[in-house]
């Protein structure tokens, strides 16, 4: 028969380190609970910077301040038109921004027309591209069906609406420059307005790059004052 050593831990030895093992994991438990409560991560949180399209919260504004006024001239027509085709009205208002500041006669060098910047061969014969119900029916069915197809990611869907539906399936690294210059102005816009910012310095970043020039000629076919 083998001796046991005199220091051999007995039943109640074990016991007595099992009892503590569980009041030391309690106690860790507990501070993990108490430190999620005050601000801590929670495991399973929603991102910070979802890119998936939300809704104004009720008694919110339709459209945040920080839009120019040559597209905040529209907001009852975009809350219709949003409504209409289940869409944010603040990602309608900022691809707005971005494609015609406002301006129902805008015409690109590509051709792109209207407010929303649709190409002709998006229209019927007889319909009137620059017609704002016309080229909002045209525009914004495209942009649905691109976020649909995009799984609700709305940086995809911009992509798609800029560049035409391979963008969906490409890398971004294989994006032309203005499809990426497009999306970050895009993005940038709409994450401020879902915020409900006042000002976006995406915003101001985009009209010094060009979009102010685009802005007053949207001004100058609007019953609006001066753009200072």
């Amino acid at each position: 028969m083998t001796n046991r050593s005199a220091h051999a831990p007995g039943p109640l030895h074990e016991l007595l380190n099992s009892v503590l093992l569980l009041l030391v994991l309690g106690m860790f438990v507990s501070l993990l609970l108490l430190w999620a409560q005050a601000g801590g991560p929670a495991w399973g949180a929603p991102d910070a910077t979802p890119t998936r399209p939300g809704r104004p919260a009720a008694g919110d504004a339709a459209l945040p301040a920080l839009f120019t006024p040559e597209v905040r001239h529209w907001e009852a027509d975009i809350v219709r038109w949003a409504a209409a085709y289940d869409l944010d009205p603040r990602l309608v208002a900022t691809v707005m921004q971005i494609e015609s500041c406002g301006d129902p006669q805008a015409v690109s060098s590509a051709g792109a027309r209207g407010l929303f910047q649709v190409m002709p061969y998006h229209f019927a014969a007889d319909e009137d591209p620059q017609d704002p119900d016309t080229n909002a029916r045209r525009g914004l069915g495209y942009l649905q069906r691109m976020l649909a197809q995009a799984n609700g990611d709305v940086r995809l869907a911009l992509a798609a609406y800029n560049g035409g539906p391979q963008r969906l399936t490409e890398p971004e690294s294989a994006w032309p420059a203005e499809t990426r210059r497009y999306v970050a102005w895009g993005w940038g816009i709409y994450q401020d307005a879902q915020a409900g910012r006042a000002q976006s310095a995406t915003l101001e970043a985009w009209l010094k790059a060009g979009g102010r020039a685009l802005c007053h000629q949207a001004q100058a076919r609007l019953p609006l004052r001066p753009v200072e």
